[in-house]
């Protein structure tokens, strides 16, 4: 049973809200919180409990999704608190059509039309360059989105990555879909960022050779148009090791498995598609390279797959700071029960 109909977004995130006197939350609170919410109302989770054991009330993604979206956007959020406001005082005024001038105002209506300047916002016109900002002022971006696709990564299912061949004295497969800037483009390429005593190494590192193997699974199918990498490896010049970290040169990508592939099963199987990435193609500002797919390839995507066969180099190891997700989102899908989905004849 939820309590959807007299819940507001904050209420479904089980969040502060702005009126409670409490601390105002921040952006990173409100993704600890949609991560935490997604997981306390998905179906699976809740089997085997008694209903009276449950602690909060339970809400469709659907709801959870919603909520996020319009919160962790700075401008639909400050719109949705001005027409929570006026709902609320509107239950203490039945007259609230004509309560202080202000016109009665559909809430389903604006948040609606919220999302859609969500996402409008997203593909403004500007997202051609690189290095921009899209979307909320606290999400980093090595280079713009194209025209008429969304950044799609928050429907990764961090619950669910898996990671092979990384050096755990670095950032594990979270850390590559932080939405922060690299620490490196804020104290310099390859440098760290220093908290006290410890140093935040914002970024992943292959461990016995240059490869590495990355499991995606997504918490909706994905139309997959563009993949953004970024990789910043100091120069041997500036480098602080004798072996400074080298770039991704090719990657494998493989689509719809169930599961991570072993190193010698990658090999065995046909990639979805193969990439080699150029010197040129590393933007040198923001070290980050776009690659856009064979679409007709990613159209019902429900897990990515990505090798990283070798460097750009003579070293022995591979450097990944951020990794972007860009296309379309499509219908949701029950985690937990992924299934390969084949996309060739005959699969």
């Amino acid at each position: 049973m939820t309590n959807s109909e007299s819940a507001d977004h904050y209420t479904v995130l089980d969040l502060w809200h702005p009126e409670s006197g409490g601390k105002a939350v921040d952006q990173n609170e409100i993704k600890s919180a949609y991560r935490r919410a997604l997981l306390r109302n998905h179906p699976d989770k809740g089997r085997g409990r008694q209903v009276e054991q449950l602690e909060q009330p339970q809400y469709t993604i659907d709801e959870v999704t919603e909520a996020y979206n319009i919160l962790v956007n700075p401008s639909t959020r400050l719109q949705y608190d001005e027409t929570l406001k006026i709902k609320r005082r509107g239950k203490n005024d039945k007259n609230v059509e004509n309560h202080e001038g202000v016109e009665a105002i559909d809430l389903d209506d604006l948040l609606s039309n919220a999302v859609l300047k969500f996402v409008a916002e997203t593909n403004s016109d500007d997202s051609d360059g690189f290095g921009q900002a899209s979307g909320s002022s606290s999400e980093w971006f090595g280079i713009g989105l194209p025209k008429g696709y969304d950044d799609v990564t928050d429907q990764v299912d961090v619950k669910g990555l898996d990671l092979l061949n990384s050096d755990s004295g670095f950032g594990n497969a979270r850390t590559l879909f932080d939405t922060s800037k690299p620490s490196a483009l804020i104290n310099g390429k390859g440098k760290a960022n220093p908290r006290g005593d410890e140093v935040k190494k914002d970024w992943v590192e292959s461990d016995t050779d240059e490869q590495l193997m990355l499991f995606i699974p997504f918490q909706s199918t994905l139309k997959v148009h563009t993949l953004h990498i970024t990789s910043l490896c100091p120069s041997r010049a500036s480098a602080e090791e004798d072996d400074p970290p080298m770039r991704p040169k090719t990657i494998q990508l493989y689509t719809n498995r169930a599961h991570i592939l072993g190193f010698e099963e990658a090999e065995d199987i046909p990639a979805t598609q193969s990439i080699l990435l150029q010197p040129q193609d590393w933007d040198s500002t923001t070290g980050t390279a776009k690659f856009e797919l064979r679409f007709v390839k990613f159209q019902n995507v429900s897990s990515l797959v990505v090798f990283v066969l070798d460097g750009d180099g003579e070293g022995e190891k591979v450097r990944i700071d951020r990794l972007r997700i860009i296309g379309e989102r499509g219908e949701k899908r029950e985690l937990g029960k992924l299934e390969k989905i084949g996309d060739e004849v005959g699969e």
